[in-house]
């Protein structure tokens, strides 16, 4: 899919309280706001059809068809740009986007980014619409909520089934030419469908802060540039090593994306990241803590999880990351888990 940034603008008040959005030549009608952060705000959007004999619009012009919509319903995320650097962070998420194609990464079906006239109430000159699939479990980090507020957790097998999905579709983007990393594995960048008889459907979503992977430090000015990026883009608890203490001369790769994967890995068993402790101690640093991989694990005389998968995310968090495992070798090692704790 080619980059368009032409569309049709929909009124505000669309927005605000129902009406229809045009995308492009397809037309969209908001139902309800299914989340903001930021500058951006997330709809659940039903495409509208002319007549029950009209073709789905999207269905038209949408590559892969698995991705479309059995009942004509969308997730819609609407950004307002205040300036041209944010303009071109938006275009470079909509150009990412646009490369991967993966079960378990969320597929951009069109996006249009309009100019818009100032108001007296806001002071942005365009406004960018982006159109995913829905899924309406929540991500990874609502699950685990709802999960601790119950008292319930994940089982081990849909830990390690939810785990192996995110490898897969980290897969895709590190063996990419050239490899490409997320910078901002989290659980509340993933979203979680629930699935009869089966493990959840997991999904990693978010790629403004994807880049190309590899760079090469060579200077303490190029180490305090990445570390001021990373600390714009990257969040924080679960953020590498080298990307809050980067030395001067050093080598970056995909493996600041394995260290949130195990971060996740964590996540996804305790709800939290295993270095977020920190936060709430007296004279406690957080920094410290990952730069250190002092992780902390839950006490109890019934650990909920096997040791196995205890030390498989300490084999992950390894804080030097030349050691640190690669996603080929983090697959081989998980499906030997899902093996053995399956039987």
């Amino acid at each position: 899919m080619g980059c368009s940034f032409s569309g049709l603008n929909a009124l505000y008040d669309a927005v605000n309280g129902g009406g229809d959005v045009w995308i492009n030549e397809n037309r969209f009608r908001i139902l309800r706001q299914l989340g903001e952060g930021g500058f951006a705000y997330v709809f659940l959007v039903k495409e509208v059809v002319a007549d029950s004999s009209s073709t789905s619009g999207l269905a038209k012009k949408c590559k892969d068809t698995t991705h479309l919509s059995d009942d004509g319903t969308y997730a819609m995320k609407k950004v307002l740009i205040q300036s041209s650097e944010q303009l071109d962070l938006v275009r470079e998420e909509i150009r990412v986007s646009s490369l991967f194609n993966h079960n378990n990464l969320l597929p951009l079906l069109d996006h249009a980014i309009i100019s818009v006239k100032p108001t007296q109430e806001g002071s942005w000159s365009h406004e960018a619409y982006l159109l995913f699939p829905v899924h309406l479990d929540g991500t990874l980090l609502d699950n685990a909520k709802a999960m601790k507020a119950k008292k319930d957790s994940f089982s081990t097998s849909d830990v390690l089934q939810i785990f192996r999905q995110l490898c897969a579709g980290l897969k895709h983007m590190h063996t990419f030419d050239p490899p490409y990393a997320h910078n901002d594995v989290k659980p509340g960048n993933v979203l979680i469908t629930h699935r009869k008889g089966q493990a959840p459907l997991a999904i990693l979503m978010d790629f403004g802060s994807a880049r190309p992977a590899r760079k090469q430090i060579r200077s303490r000015a190029e180490a305090l540039q990445l570390q001021e990026w990373a600390s714009e883009h990257c969040s924080a608890p679960f953020r590498a090593p080298e990307l809050w203490d980067c030395p001067s001369h050093a080598d970056i790769d995909e493996r600041t994306d394995i260290w949130s994967l195990g971060c996740t890995l964590y996540a996804i068993m305790y709800g939290v990241s295993p270095f977020e402790y920190a936060l709430g101690e007296s004279g406690g640093s957080l920094q410290l803590a990952v730069v250190n991989a002092q992780i902390k694990w839950p006490t109890g005389t019934n650990p909920p999880y096997p040791d196995a998968l205890h030390r498989f995310v300490t084999w992950l968090l390894q804080p030097q990351a030349t050691v640190r495992p690669c996603i080929d070798d983090i697959i081989i090692h998980v499906d030997k888990l899902i093996a053995k704790f399956s039987q």
